[in-house]
C-alpha cells in the first residue's frame, strides 16, 4: 500500500456537494491499495501513519506525532496512486487491486488507527470525491508499505 500523507488544517472530502469527512487538523491520508497488498501491509501502514513525527515540538523540530497532537486523520482512498507511467503518457492502473477487496484493506487501515484511538473520517470508497486540503507547512510525506521490496 502507499500512502500520501499531508499534514493538515481544515481538510475536507465531499460527495456530490455534500461533504462526507472533515477534519480541523491532522493528517490528510490518500492511500493507494496494490493488487498484491496485504492486510499485513494495511497494519504496516497504519502503524507508520500513526507514529510518524511531522508535528513541530516546542523548539520548532518535528518530533510529534497525530496522536501527541490530538490530530484527527482524514482518510481518503485513491487507486490512482498506483498509476504505472512508465509507458506512453496515459497512466496504466492494472497494479491497482480490485474494487471489493481494496475497501477491505482500506478499511483494516482505517479500523487500526481507530483501535489506537484516532478520530478518523473518510470519504466514500469509490465514489467521485471533492476533497479540500488545507496543507500546513506545507509537509507532504509518502509512505509505501513494501519500500523494502521491490514491486
Amino acid at each position: 500500500m502507499i500512502a500520501v500523507v499531508q499534514r493538515s488544517g481544515r481538510s475536507s472530502v465531499e460527495v456530490d456537494g455534500e461533504v462526507v469527512g472533515a477534519i480541523d487538523g491532522g493528517l490528510v491520508v490518500l492511500v493507494g491499495v496494490f493488487a498484491d497488498d496485504s492486510p499485513a501491509d494495511a497494519i504496516k501502514l497504519a502503524e507508520k501513519v500513526y507514529g510518524l513525527r511531522i508535528f513541530e515540538d516546542d523548539a520548532g523540530k518535528m518530533n510529534l506525532s497525530v496522536a501527541d497532537v490530538g490530530g484527527k486523520i482524514l482518510a481518503i482512498s485513491q487507486f490512482t496512486l498506483c498509476a504505472d507511467t512508465t509507458r506512453g503518457r496515459r497512466p496504466s492502473f492494472d497494479k491497482a487491486m480490485e474494487p471489493e477487496s481494496a475497501r477491505k484493506l482500506f478499511q483494516t487501515f482505517v479500523e487500526v488507527l481507530r483501535g489506537k484511538g484516532i478520530e478518523v473520517s473518510t470519504g466514500v470508497f469509490g465514489a467521485k470525491m471533492v476533497v479540500k486540503i488545507e496543507n500546513i507547512g506545507p509537509v507532504t510525506i509518502i509512505i509505501d508499505s513494501r519500500a523494502k521490496r521491490k514491486r
